[in-house]
C-alpha cells in the first residue's frame, strides 16, 4: 500500500476513534468518504488507469473504504450507545415515591343504574333482550295495538325517517328511531316463543326536552310470558325489584289505573316517599308524605299476544317500563336530567363510578368502593 495512503488510514482512523459526538464523527465522513474526500478521490483516480493497473488498485482503494465505513459504524453505534445511557441515568424515576395524580375515567350513572337492573332482573330469572334503535313501523306501533290515530305516531313525537317510496299495505316500510324498547318485546316473543321472561334496556327517543325530558333517553322493560300469569306477579315482581334497587325494604307501592294500548289492565305504579328523612314510605298526606311515580305497567293485551304469533288463551304475561335516567337521577339525587348528557367532566367526576364498582346483591347494587 502506498504510504501517503496508509498514514491517511491510520490518522481517519484514529480521528474516528476519537470522535465524542454524531458531529464530530460525521465531519470524519465526510472527509474521507464525502464527495470531496480524499478515499472518494482516490475512486476517481482508477478512470484514469490501465485495465492492468485497476485490477490491482481497485480492490486496494476499495479495501480502504470498506475500512473506513466500517469504522465509523462502529463508533456510531458506540455513540449511540453511550447517549442512551446517559439519557436512562437522567431519567431515572424513583418508583418509592407516590406516583403523579393522572386523571381516569368513570363509569355513566346510566351505565352503572344499567349494571344494577340487569343484577336485580338476572336473580329474578330475567334474560336481558336487545333490538334495533332504528325500527319500523309495525314493530314500533301496530304490533303495540297502536292505532293509526294514535298521538304517540305524530310528527311531533316521533323522529320519522324520510319516507323511501310509496308504502305498501301490510308491509312495515316507515322507519323511525324507536320511541321505547316495546319492540324489543314483540321481537322476542316471534323469535322466542313462549314461555319468555326478559328485560329489555336501550336507547329510546322522542321530540321534547326540559329539565325531565330529553330527546334521547334510555328505558327499561320488562316482559314475562307464561300460564297462568295474572296482576299479583306483576306486583310481587316490582316491589321485589324496587327494594333491591333502592336497598331497602321501607317501600309502599301504590297501583293506579290507567291506559296503556298495549296492556289491560293497566295501572301506573307510585312509590310512597317521606321527606322527613328522605326514606320510602309515606300516607300520601300533606305532612312531608307523597308519592311519586316510577313506573308504567299492566298485563300484556291479548292483541299484542296475537301479533306476536301466540294463543293469548293459553298465554297470558304482564309487562312494565320505566326511565333509567329519571330512576338515576331519583336514586342519586340529580336535579336536571339534561346534564345526563351534556359531557361535564365537573358532573362526571362528581356523579360517575369507578370502574371496580360493580353492582352485587350482596355487596349492594349501588355500593361505593
Amino acid at each position: 500500500m502506498d504510504t501517503t495512503d496508509q498514514t491517511r488510514l491510520d490518522e481517519a482512523l484514529a480521528a474516528i476513534a476519537a470522535a465524542e459526538t454524531s458531529e464530530a464523527l460525521e465531519a470524519q465522513r465526510v472527509a474521507a468518504l464525502g464527495k470531496s474526500g480524499w478515499v472518494s478521490a482516490l475512486l476517481k483516480t482508477l478512470g484514469q488507469m490501465s485495465p492492468d493497473q485497476r485490477q490491482v488498485e481497485g480492490p486496494r482503494i476499495q479495501g480502504l473504504r470498506t475500512e473506513v465505513s466500517a469504522a465509523i459504524e462502529k463508533r456510531k453505534a458506540a455513540i449511540e450507545a453511550a447517549a442512551l445511557e446517559a439519557q436512562l441515568a437522567r431519567e431515572v424515576l424513583d418508583l418509592t415515591l407516590p406516583a403523579p395524580q393522572a386523571p381516569k375515567g368513570s363509569i355513566h350513572p346510566v351505565s352503572q343504574v344499567m349494571d344494577e337492573l340487569a343484577e336485580i332482573f338476572a336473580d329474578m330469572g330475567f334474560s336481558v333482550a336487545s333490538g334495533p334503535e332504528i325500527e319500523d313501523d309495525w314493530h314500533n306501533f301496530t304490533a303495540l295495538n297502536m292505532p293509526e290515530s294514535h298521538p304517540a305516531r305524530a310528527m311531533h313525537d316521533t323522529f320519522y325517517f324520510p319516507d323511501q317510496g310509496p308504502v305498501v299495505a301490510g308491509s312495515p316500510t316507515r322507519m323511525l328511531l324507536r320511541t321505547h324498547t316495546s319492540p324489543v318485546q314483540i321481537r322476542s316473543m316471534v323469535e322466542q316463543g313462549a314461555p319468555l321472561r326478559i328485560i329489555a334496556p336501550g336507547r329510546v327517543y322522542r321530540s321534547d326536552s326540559d329539565a325531565t325530558h330529553t330527546p334521547m333517553f334510555h328505558q327499561i322493560e320488562g316482559l314475562v310470558i307464561d300460564e297462568g300469569i295474572h296482576l299479583g306477579h306483576l306486583k310481587w315482581t316490582l316491589e321485589t325489584f324496587l327494594k333491591a334497587f333502592f336497598e331497602t325494604d321501607d317501600i309502599v307501592l301504590r297501583l293506579r289505573p290507567s291506559y296503556f294500548p298495549f296492556t289491560e289492565p293497566s295501572v301506573e305504579v307510585d312509590v310512597g316517599y317521606r321527606l322527613a328523612d328522605g326514606g320510602f314510605g309515606g300516607s300520601g298526606d300533606d305532612d312531608g308524605h307523597g308519592w311519586m311515580e316510577v313506573l308504567g305497567s299492566g298485563m300484556v293485551n291479548r292483541r299484542v299476544i296475537e301479533f306476536a304469533g301466540l294463543d293469548p288463551d293459553r298465554w297470558q304475561g304482564f309487562a312494565f317500563g320505566t326511565g333509567v335516567d329519571r330512576l338515576a337521577k331519583l336514586k342519586y339525587g340529580m336535579d336536571d336530567l339534561r346534564a345526563f348528557f351534556d359531557g361535564d367532566v365537573r358532573w362526571l367526576e362528581h356523579y360517575g363510578f369507578d370502574p371496580l364498582d360493580v353492582p352485587t346483591l350482596s355487596a349492594g347494587v349501588g355500593a361505593k368502593l
